[in-house]
Formats: structure tokens, C-alpha cells, sequence
């Protein structure tokens, strides 16, 4: 399968928090929900396209958290997004998580990178990770992480957890594809392609 990560950030790379005041407001953080201000049809399209790709998801103990909280209770079948996330398998990363009940769930609480490069080897189309930032920052300083979607909200929050830290790994990437959606959304599909390169600008260059 190939891992591919879908993130929505701010224009100053905060992804922490994006849907709601609520959602996540660890170490203070009261500026949440900054990206539901820009949601529109032709993004749900999107992400549901995104989805019907899936055969398994990958997620950080956070965000399973969140996620096993809220998306077992919509059950209404035309939901473009419930059915996919309730019925497909699902991992979590989490060294603190005894059970799992958002069936059917696996907890991954060892050598995470090499549990999840064999998962990678078994058939499939996407192992998907949503969100989940820490993990993925791990997995990309690994190598593992062949595609990132970034969903990058017109606005700037100030502060937050950001998806690329300052001592962050570096990693080089090619863009695939670009697009605005009517909301303001600027939505970014990059494969990985190694380390970075560096040059030096000038005439002759």
C-alpha cells in the first residue's frame, strides 16, 4: 500500500486544532476551528474522492481519540465519509492505549516506523494517515510518507503546533498537483522525492 498523509494547515503551518475550539487545546491552545470558516462543496468532493482511495487508515493516538469519539455516531448512509471511516481497518500509534474500540482496530505500540513499512508491503491501494501531525512527522523523517496532501486554510492563527517544526527532519518533495477551491482553500499534492537539494543563485546559474 502507499502512505499517504492528508493535513490541513495555516498559512503560518499550524495543523493543530482545525475543527473546532474544542478539538484539541493542548498545551493552551484557544484558537481552534480556523478552518471550518472555509469549507465548500467542491472541497467535500475532494476529500471524499481522497477517501474512496483508502483500504486502511493510520492515525496518532490523539486523533484516534477524537476520531473513534465522533464518527461512530453519524450512521446516516448518505455521509460520504462515516461509512469509509466506521468499516474500513484502522491502526493507531500510541505507547499509552490499552484498548481499542473503534472496531476493527489494531494498536501499533512497538517499532512503529517498522510496523508500518510492513503494512506498507501487504496489497492495497492508500494507508491513509488524517491529520495525526507528531506521527507524521516520524514517518516522514523515516522515508515512508510517499504522498502528502496539504490543505492550506487562508488564514494565520499566530501560534499552535506546527506540522514542519523548527529541527524538523528535512525532506524533499515534488509538487503534483495544485488547486483553489471556492472558500479560499489552496490544496497542494506532493509525492516525496528524497532529501532535499540546495544551490546557489547567480549569473551563471
Amino acid at each position: 500500500m502507499k502512505l499517504t498523509l492528508t493535513e490541513f494547515l495555516t498559512l503560518d503551518g499550524v495543523s493543530q486544532g482545525p475543527g473546532s475550539p474544542e478539538e484539541d487545546t493542548s498545551d493552551g491552545f484557544t484558537r481552534g476551528g480556523w478552518f471550518v470558516p472555509h469549507l465548500d462543496e467542491e472541497f467535500v468532493r475532494l476529500a471524499a474522492t481522497w477517501l474512496g482511495e483508502a483500504d486502511a487508515f493510520l492515525f496518532g493516538r490523539r486523533t484516534y481519540v477524537n476520531f473513534a469519539r465522533d464518527w461512530p455516531k453519524i450512521t446516516d448512509p448518505d455521509d460520504p465519509f462515516a461509512g469509509i471511516l466506521n468499516g474500513l481497518p484502522k491502526y493507531v500509534a500510541s505507547h499509552s492505549l490499552t484498548k481499542a474500540d473503534w472496531n476493527p482496530t489494531t494498536i501499533l505500540s512497538q517499532d512503529v516506523p517498522a510496523q508500518v513499512a510492513e503494512l506498507k508491503r501487504q496489497p492495497g491501494r492508500e494507508l491513509q494517515i488524517h491529520g495525526s501531525a507528531q506521527l507524521a512527522q516520524s514517518l516522514l523523517a523515516a522515508g515512508l510518507i510517499d504522498t502528502l496532501r496539504l490543505v492550506i486554510a487562508p488564514v494565520v492563527v499566530g501560534h499552535g503546533r506546527r506540522l514542519f517544526p523548527d529541527g524538523g527532519a528535512p525532506a524533499g518533495l515534488r509538487l503534483l498537483s495544485n488547486e483553489t477551491t471556492p472558500g479560499g482553500l489552496a490544496v497542494h499534492i506532493y509525492e516525496s522525492a528524497g532529501l532535499p537539494e540546495y544551490g546557489t543563485y547567480g549569473a551563471d546559474a
